[in-house]
């Protein structure tokens, strides 16, 4: 590259706009420049076109893989935030995100130039290459904390590193297919739950449809062709549904607009491979929303919606008294629709339904002096959550370790709980009243010693549910028990409890972890002294340096006392062939949440009251946090042994309700050489029921077999195996 790419050009007597018209780029750069003049003011469009000449001018010599100039990935980026309708700042950032990392021109040039904000998000979003790292995971890890760090001083960061994901990710087609899967699945693992926790749908649904083209190629075109196709035929019921909405809320005299919803891609892969379901069975339920102008229309419009359709038994979730974890704001209602076909609502405010294709960045404000206005649902919630990562920042160890935590703080899922005087607490799924100990005060977390759930005592490794009255119970002296890091999921409680850790002197973390194994090995009758070889093979099995080492690990709840005292148990290594191998000899149990059969990929959790449980590797009762070093073993099936073996297997059915059905089922299942072990029936409508049924069976062949004799019986709506 020319010396003079490493200076900033000047004005040369020429407007801005003049600047950018004698660029050859100008047709690229164009249409993101009405976009901007559609809500910005000529001054700020005047330091966008010399912001875009300065881009421009810095990339001239660059091609993207494709062969076009480079200069039109900045543009896309920046067009994404423009549709976003950010403040000129983010825009000029953009543009700018890759003039450091990829051309000459310093950090240093962009302060001068544009100013300090503009150069702090430039650094935020630039990525580490220049540094040397061990490898290529390690590099990820250290540039996606830079990232997440960067974003807790200003959250314009992260808005334009998913827009650059995001034109990356419509690019792919020029990378080699292993590289674009090696993307594709960072995409997902990474940027995919970012875009959610912040409430952006709109960029969320576009990378799960980009990521899936690219993993699988394949399935997304042959689900893409079906979906054109079930579309075309729907729309004659969808008309007639939409005709009748529209009719009611005339009477009514409310003024709304209808529309038809359209159904994700991903979102129909992922139901298909979670519950099991046919793709009939995901495109027979028809769904609909209803944008209003204020909150009390959408009270009133789901009245009229439940009076004009048959509500679904438990099929109402509030959302706007309650709204999700990422400030999505909406009421959502189940119906049985004409003719019984199964109708999904969707009611909501023009606002909300900005906020839900926009999240933090709908109405995105910021003040003159260029203090951050923060007014909505969305932003509020992405600033807890930003300070819940400063915190997290300051007690992680490692790179590694930070991000783990980031993304174990990235479920989706969550629950309601209620303080005893009424206050609403929002926490992630699997959380424990040590987790909302910390979500009230971090004081309030590291003096916990007990908990009451609904007046009732309420063990603290426990997990919550929606709707509980939890209230804590705390003592002056207590102190956190290294044994909560392998029950706490929140990164608030996780934080606080290894910083309290890493402040005790390494000689007490020591003590401490020799005292637990102790225990741990007189509740197994072992012999506490340990000879030179027994040591040996402990520190070998687990990966440690010393015994010192082992004990500070265990101490700070990296490796469980049940998983070194099963080691040293001889009763454990005795050689029964067993269904499952790889745990060592040590006894285990089936888990019941998702009831592993031969065939499933499974995974061993070293859990610290139950000993081994089999679990099914996407079983959503596990946490990420429950699978590092010392907690989790690699296991695979014995077929040899399973073969003379019969296994719980649990199924969901639906049924429309009519004489002798449940019988016909039970034909069916022992038809299919199976028996049924329990069940159990919900009534979900005047006609609709819901049936829980174990059933035993050799392996997901012999399942399937059931499956599809149960599908065979009239009246059965749906069936999908339980996880």
């Amino acid at each position: 590259m020319g010396e003079d790419t490493c200076l900033i050009p000047k004005c040369e007597g020429k407007t801005p706009l003049e600047q950018a018209l004698s660029s050859p780029n100008f047709r690229y750069y164009e249409h993101m420049r009405a976009l901007l003049c559609s809500y910005l003011p000529e001054v700020a469009i005047e330091l966008i076109d010399r912001t875009f000449f300065v881009a421009d001018f810095a990339h001239k010599e660059q091609k993207r893989a494709s062969g076009e100039p480079y200069i039109i990935h900045p543009i896309a980026v920046a067009t994404v935030i423009a549709q976003m309708h950010l403040d000129v700042e983010s825009v000029q950032a953009a543009l700018l995100h890759d003039v450091v990392e990829d051309t000459q021109i310093t950090a240093a040039m962009l302060e001068q130039e544009f100013g300090p904000t503009v150069n702090e998000i430039v650094d935020g979003v630039t990525k580490l290459d220049k540094l040397r790292f061990h490898d290529y995971k390690e590099a990820q890890m250290e540039n996606f904390r830079k990232m997440i760090l960067a974003m807790t001083k200003d959250i314009r960061v992260i808005l334009i590193k998913l827009a650059d994901r995001t034109h990356n990710m419509r690019t792919l087609g020029a990378l080699r297919p292993d590289k674009r899967v090696r993307i594709a699945k960072e995409t997902l693992e990474v940027f995919v739950p970012i875009a959610n926790r912040l409430g952006i749908s709109d960029i969320r649904a576009e990378l799960e449809e980009l990521c899936m083209a690219s993993i699988y190629p394949m399935r997304y075109r042959v689900l893409k062709a079906a979906v054109t196709r079930a579309r075309n035929n729907r729309k004659e019921v969808v008309s007639n549904i939409l005709e009748a909405i529209k009719a009611r809320l005339k009477e009514a005299n409310i003024e709304a607009k209808v529309s038809g919803r359209e159904k994700r891609l991903y979102s129909i892969y992922r139901k298909m491979v979670n519950k099991e379901l046919q793709f009939r069975e995901i495109m027979d339920v028809y769904g609909f929303r209803i944008i209003l102008k204020d909150v009390d229309s959408c009270y009133r419009v789901l009245g009229q919606m439940h009076n004009l359709f048959r509500p679904r038994p438990n099929g109402f979730k509030d959302y706007i008294a309650i709204p999700k974890l990422n400030g999505y704001q909406s009421l959502h209602t189940s119906l049985v629709g004409p003719h019984g076909v199964p109708i999904e609502i969707q009611i909501r405010t023009e606002m909300m339904d900005q906020m839900a294709a926009r999240g933090v960045a709908a109405h995105w404000a910021y003040k003159e002096n260029g203090s951050k206005s923060v007014s909505t649902a969305s932003q509020k919630n992405a600033q807890s959550w930003i300070k819940d990562l400063i915190d997290l920042q300051q007690s992680a160890g490692s790179s590694m370790e930070f991000v783990e935590d980031v993304k174990t703080d990235l479920f989706p899922d969550s629950i309601f709980v209620f303080t005893p005087d009424g206050m609403i607490y929002n926490l992630p799924q699997g959380a424990t009243p040590v987790d909302f100990a910390y979500a009230l005060h971090s004081e309030i977390g590291n003096h916990c010693v007990g908990a009451r759930v609904n007046h009732r005592a309420f063990p603290l490794s426990r997990r919550l549910e929606s709707g509980q009255s939890v209230e804590i119970v705390t003592s002056p002296v207590a102190t956190p028990n290294a044994i909560w890091l392998s029950t706490v999921v929140t990164s608030r409680a996780r934080s606080s409890i290894r910083q309290y850790l890493k402040g005790l002197r390494s000689q007490e973390c020591q003590l401490i972890g020799r005292r637990l194994l102790n225990n741990a090995l007189r509740i197994k009758n072992i012999e506490t002294s340990l000879s030179k070889e027994t040591i040996e093979n402990i520190l070998t099995n687990f990966k440690e340096q010393d015994l010192n080492s082992l004990y500070t690990d265990i101490a700070m709840g990296n490796i469980l006392t049940v998983a070194v005292a099963k080691f040293l148990d001889p009763h454990t290594h005795n050689h029964l062939e067993l269904p499952v191998k790889g745990t060592g000899g040590m006894p285990f149990t089936f888990a019941q949440c998702c009831m592993p059969i031969p065939g499933d990929d499974i995974i061993a959790h070293i859990a610290q009251e139950r000993g081994v449980v089999i679990h099914t590797k996407s079983c959503k009762n596990l946490r990420q946090s429950e699978l590092g070093p010392g907690k989790s073993l690699n296991v695979t099936w014995n077929y040899a042994v399973t073969s003379n073996m019969d296994f719980k297997a649990g199924l969901q059915i639906d049924i429309e309700n009519r004489q002798g059905i449940v019988s016909e089922i039970s034909n069916a299942v022992d038809i299919a050489g199976s028996r049924i072990e329990s069940i159990n029936s919900d009534l979900l409508d005047e006609k609709t029921f819901k049936i829980n049924l174990v059933v035993s069976v050799h392996d997901r062949d012999h399942l399937s077999s059931v499956i599809k004799r149960i599908k065979a019986v009239p009246n059965v709506l749906t069936i999908y195996r339980r996880k």
